[in-house]
């Protein structure tokens, strides 16, 4: 027996476990050719089949292959080790999701050309003459280029809302120059001994708790929790400071980033440098550039979405998730996660501190901190002795709009105040589009998307329908698919194109301008609308919740909420603490400076919690009566709840397996399964889907009461089973 282990350890020890990213299983045992070292966080080439793949050296070789059976490991690549925290980060994301870890370890090895060498640079940048017939798509190109340095032309095409061939027709043609460049640097990094901004004397003292633990190390997480304007942001820079003090990299997650122009311009004042940026509005030689400079400790500071958690820091020293509440922090496709919580893991598997903050912390954080588990910093008053905007409610019952119309009453006379007094004002509807139904007045047709069970939405300004879940697109019809009625079509309700169109035919002489992800081609697109109302080149400004997030206008002083119901229909059990943020952060940013603010809020239910709270400014009072009403129903965060997914493009063998999966569901106590019922979204890109929730004491193992559950079950090919821990989102 002895000798048998001898003989296993020494095949192990000529082999390693190399992970790839493909959602397999598990690592791969694969023998190292003699005179080859790669421990583990090595990037290795492997065969896998026909093909050659990048993966990542996961540890030892297991030894349950025999060596002489295996493939061997075809190189070791030039390129930093994944560091050993976010190998464990990998492993413990997969085990919670109920993903794979080879599915997870994909989103760490997004750049595939962060591992092959550094190719040339090509820009193009205006040449002098220009062509004889000058397009809007050529326009708009020129524009770009008058407006910055020599692009690569992807990232240039993106710019200018154009394609590929638009750029290089024009480089044949000689109007565009051709370069050859050498990669481009970021330029100074951040300073930490800067002097910032003179803080408050609550801002100071909420900045020397947080930077403390950022100078020291080890890990803990704090909540900044103050209301909008603040100076939150200015606070948590020091811990920034602390951080880079003590060599550590520093994340700041920001739900928008591609909106971040104010955020990034504010960084640049206080730390004389930029920081490096992660999110999908880069290119491909940035994202390069920014995982290589990551992966090497030369990137100090990252601001970037969700997925700027999954690059490898090797000196992680501070994590911040900024707007903590935000829902754009859950990941609803491939591997679902919310990355706030995931950010707490990542911090404790690195050992670095975690400030949450925010100006409507998520029911869950607010447990945490009355818990214990985590630390709280408030900051109760604006800075610079700005006060909190007041909010009415207008009872859409007793004074409502004109008929066709979606501005009340009290919302016009106070728009033509604000206009009369020289400010801006800010309407906001969640809706993007002209209006979220087409229905024929003959037969009473609806016109759905093909693939999801949807209405369209139509667009006007691009004169077209959309699906806003899988995109699908046409072109308005001049007649019912129904019945053939011709010109019977009409627009029912309003989204923010329509409510602009309004606002145009009442204020014709304001200057407005509209805030959606439609109507914004780019960041920088973002960027110049953000800088057009801070200079006050825009007096009414129109928006969906892009408006919401962190924005700064000075001269803004009235925000007029156009459908505040919205979001409280349909029973989702985060309605009302949605709702209740949305309409809390749009309406901070009124009155941020000297002139004070007002809200209106338009609403059919003012008697509801929610309208109740905003209109008295009683966050505690929403919050007691929330998490009342979840602790009675055993509902997060009190209890436990895990979605099953069930799809398919035949609908037939959808429900039978989620009604198999019904039958099958384990009788545990503590936790119960509700379903299988459609889904609220019940067609999605061609395919139907079934729900399942698992509801769960807090103490329990959900992952571990659905993983045998599963095996139970075999289902047919075409069918998808997808497993939602902790959902945010009821579609």
């Amino acid at each position: 027996m002895a000798g048998i282990g001898a003989t296993a350890s020494r095949a192990a020890s000529e082999t390693v476990a190399v992970l790839l990213p493909r959602p397999l299983k598990g690592a791969y045992d694969y023998r190292l050719p003699e005179g080859l070292s790669a421990p583990p966080g090595s990037f290795v080439e492997v065969p896998l089949g026909p093909r050659t793949l990048i993966g990542v050296v996961w540890g030892p070789g297991t030894g349950r292959v025999a060596t002489k059976r295996l493939r061997d490991v075809t190189a070791r690549l030039d390129v930093a080790p994944m560091p050993a925290g976010l190998r464990r980060f990998i492993d413990w994301v997969a085990a919670y999701t109920m993903a794979t870890a080879g599915a997870v370890l994909r989103m760490a090895m997004s750049v595939p050309d962060a591992f092959a060498p550094e190719r040339p640079l090509i820009a193009y940048t205006a040449a002098e003459s220009r062509p004889e017939r000058m397009t809007p798509q050529r326009e708009r190109v020129f524009a770009a280029l008058a407006d910055g340095p020599p692009r690569p032309a992807t990232e240039l095409a993106r710019e200018a809302a154009v394609g590929l061939g638009v750029i290089r027709a024009l480089a044949e043609a000689g109007h565009l120059r051709r370069l050859a460049l050498t990669p481009r640097a970021l330029g100074p990094g951040p300073d930490p001994d800067r002097p910032g901004p003179v803080l408050s004397a609550e801002q100071s003292a909420a900045a020397a708790a947080l930077a403390a633990p950022a100078r020291d190390g080890g890990f803990g997480v704090a909540l900044l929790d103050g209301v909008t304007g603040s100076g939150k942001t200015e606070v948590y820079f020091h811990a920034v400071a602390a951080a880079l003090t003590a060599g550590g990299q520093v994340l700041v997650m920001l739900p928008e980033i591609a909106l971040g122009a104010q955020w990034l311009k504010r960084f640049e004042d206080r730390f004389g440098g930029r920081p490096w940026e992660w999110h999908s509005g880069l290119g491909g030689r940035q994202r390069r550039q920014t995982w290589r400079a990551v992966a090497a400790g030369e990137a100090r500071v990252v601001v970037g979405a969700r997925s700027a958690l999954f690059l490898p820091y090797p000196a992680l020293g501070l994590i911040v998730v900024d707007e903590e509440h935000d829902g754009s922090y859950k990941q609803e496709d491939g591997v679902i996660y919310n990355a706030r919580d995931m950010a707490v893991v990542r911090g404790r598997l690195d050992q670095a501190p975690i400030i949450l903050v925010s100006a409507t912390p998520s029911i869950e954080t607010h447990h945490n901190v009355a818990a214990g588990r985590y630390s709280a910093f408030h900051l109760p008053r604006r800075h610079g002795g700005a006060a909190l905007p007041t909010v009415a409610a207008v009872d859409m019952r007793a004074t409502p709009p004109e008929r066709g119309r979606w501005l009340s009453p009290p919302l016009v006379a106070a728009l033509e105040e604000t206009a009369e007094a020289g400010a801006q004002a800010l309407l906001f509807l969640n809706r993007r589009g002209y209006a979220p139904l087409t229905l024929c007045r003959t037969c009473g047709h609806r016109l759905r998307c093909t693939d999801c069970s949807t209405c369209l939405v139509e667009h006007r300004l691009a004169s077209e329908l959309r699906c806003h879940h899988c995109g699908f697109v046409m072109t308005v019809p001049r007649s019912c698919p129904e019945c053939g009625s011709e010109d019977s079509l009409v627009a029912c309700g309003p989204g923010v194109e329509r409510v602009a169109e309004e606002a145009e035919s009442r204020f014709p002489e304001s200057r407005l301008a509209v805030m959606t992800s439609d109507t914004l081609a780019s960041p920088r697109a973002a960027a110049r609308l953000v800088e057009d109302m801070v200079d006050h080149k825009i007096d009414l400004l129109i928006g969906t919740q892009m408006v919401t997030k962190g924005h700064h206008f000075p001269s803004l002083t009235l925000v007029g909420v156009i459908d505040a119901d919205l979001g409280l229909a349909g029973g989702d059990l985060r309605a009302g603490e949605r709702t209740y943020q949305l309409l809390s952060q749009v309406s901070g940013r009124a009155g941020r400076e000297h002139r004070p603010g007002r809200v209106l809020i338009q609403t059919y239910t003012p008697e509801h919690p929610v309208m109740r709270a905003l209109v008295a400014g009683d966050r505690a009072g929403f919050l007691a009566v929330e998490l009342d009403s979840r602790e009675a129903a055993g509902m997060p965060p009190f209890g436990r709840l895990a979605a099953v997914i069930v799809s398919g493009a035949d609908e037939r063998k959808a429900r039978a397996t989620a009604d198999l999966l019904g039958r099958r569901a384990p009788r545990n106590r503590g936790v119960e399964v509700l379903g299988p019922a459609p889904a609220p979204l019940a067609r999605l890109r061609g395919r139907y889907r079934f729900r399942l929730l698992v509801k769960g004491r807090r103490d329990i193992n959900l992952q571990a009461f659905v993983r045998p559950w599963l095996r139970s079950v075999s289902w047919p090919h075409g069918v998808r089973i997808q497993i939602d821990i902790d959902p945010y989102s009821f579609m």
